[in-house]
């Protein structure tokens, strides 16, 4: 492991504050940070060690194809897990795909709907019914009870996300599976570095699909993996990311180009040596909110189980009371304030297109999944935050809240300025453009 301990990277937080009403930007103030804290901005390990390994692969030219970097990369996602198997891949969705038609899943396979809509496009993509079951309000992760209700004779398999890196309820989970006969996989995208108790995510299942886009705290620029315990669908798994090639001009099984390439797995590699970094930084910072926010009416942090690891990606904030306008107000006053915070993950993959025309009554099903979408901010964080930053957000949470009771149309108000302020910024990530476009679809 290398020495290095980078900076943490510091914008300055200016010393605004939100007492008196002249002083919020919806009021035309100047916003309270100059430059835009977004949710997900990437955490960048050693520069020199990226081009160090940049340099060695283009000194070897080999930049696909299963390098030695991308082979090393593999090593280490599996010895950090204690998974047998790591198959890297080009992104989290490729990964979702193969690893589902791997399994064999067809006909019907339940999910959540509270998750990123890719959970739901890879089994839609590969003529699969996603089937949407209702989660735990306070989990924010599936209900057991409810994908039970979901089972019907086309029933193939289930999808288990760790939202926010919180472990879904595996346990409970494949013991469904295990009852109806059904291939459990989990969409670990936001739950790299996290457990479950003593037990690594990645080891429950017959396998689990990673993340490594940019937006996550662990990143390898844009990459994902599939972890499994099991030597069989390792194989074919290999298999299917290379176009079914066994060997030179020998395809023996259907495949598609899901290969991690090399310059993406130098960057994981650079950034293995920076987690513990980024996790405490995480941590520090919602432990900073935790304290900020507390006594702001109305309010809840989600809390992370202090049984097992995360990594504090999320800073996921309830709104209680009010509902939806009063999350939109507070959302709106934040966005003013360059605080780019999101409504992840609003409203629902049920409520998108094209699952809200096939299935234009799931909602009837789905009662905590709409009551959580319609309540959730999540606010920025990562190496990037700048000191002091949670505090000050707090008072625009506090100052959003507040002005959302005494003055209904401060959402209407705060909205149009926030356009002015924040449009540009907002819509030059091409993350953040795909996902308003598909909650705006």
């Amino acid at each position: 492991m290398a020495s290095f301990s980078p900076k943490r990277i510091m914008l300055p937080a200016p010393d605004k504050t939100m007492a008196p009403s002249a002083d919020r930007a919806t009021n035309g103030a100047a916003p309270m940070f100059p430059e835009p804290l977004h949710v997900g901005r990437p955490n960048i390990g050693d520069r020199e060690q990226f081009l160090r390994l940049a340099g060695e692969m283009f000194d070897r030219r080999w930049l696909s194809n299963n390098g030695p970097l991308v082979q090393e990369f593999e090593r280490r996602v599996s010895d950090y897990l204690g998974v047998k198997h790591c198959v890297a891949m080009c992104n989290g969705t490729i990964a979702l795909e193969i690893a589902i038609r791997a399994l064999g899943m067809t006909g019907e396979v339940i999910v959540p709907s509270y998750t990123f809509i890719a959970t739901a496009h890879a089994l839609h993509w590969q003529g699969i019914t996603p089937v949407f079951a209702d989660i735990d309000p306070s989990t924010h992760n599936l209900d057991p009870h409810a994908v039970r209700q979901m089972i019907t004779s086309r029933t193939t398999g289930i999808i288990g996300v760790h939202l926010w890196g919180r472990p879904a309820p595996v346990e409970a989970l494949q013991e469904i599976a295990d009852e109806h006969g059904l291939t459990l996989l989990f969409d670990a995208a936001h739950a790299f570095c996290c457990s479950h108790g003593r037990r690594m995510i990645g080891n429950f299942g017959r396998a689990e699909v990673l993340s490594f886009h940019a937006t996550k705290f662990f990143n390898s620029l844009e990459g994902g993996a599939v972890v499994t315990n099991e030597d069989e669908l390792a194989e074919t798994l290999r298999l299917m990311r290379n176009f079914g090639f066994a060997g030179l001009d020998n395809v023996i099984h259907p495949g598609t180009n899901g290969k991690m390439v090399e310059v993406c797995a130098a960057m994981g590699l650079t950034n293995f040596d920076f987690i513990d970094t980024v996790v405490e930084a995480n941590r520090r910072n919602h432990e900073a909110y935790r304290l900020a926010l507390n006594g702001i009416a109305d309010v809840r942090l989600l809390q992370y189980e202090p049984s097992g690891r995360n990594n504090f990606q999320y800073v996921v904030l309830e709104v209680t009371e009010g509902g939806v306008q009063r999350r939109d107000a507070i959302l709106a006053a934040l966005h003013t304030e360059n605080v780019l915070a999101r409504k992840y993950f609003w409203p629902g993959c049920h409520r998108m297109k094209p699952y809200r025309e096939l299935f234009p009554n799931a909602g009837v099903l789905l009662p905590q999944t709409q009551f959580v979408a319609d309540r959730v901010i999540v606010l920025p964080t990562g190496t990037t935050l700048p000191a002091h930053a949670a505090e000050k957000i707090a008072q625009v949470v506090r100052g959003g809240a507040e002005a959302a009771i005494e003055l209904p149309s401060i959402s209407a108000r705060a909205s149009a300025v926030s356009a002015s302020v924040c449009i540009r910024s907002w819509w030059a990530r091409p993350r953040d453009r795909a996902s308003r476009s598909a909650s705006l679809g």
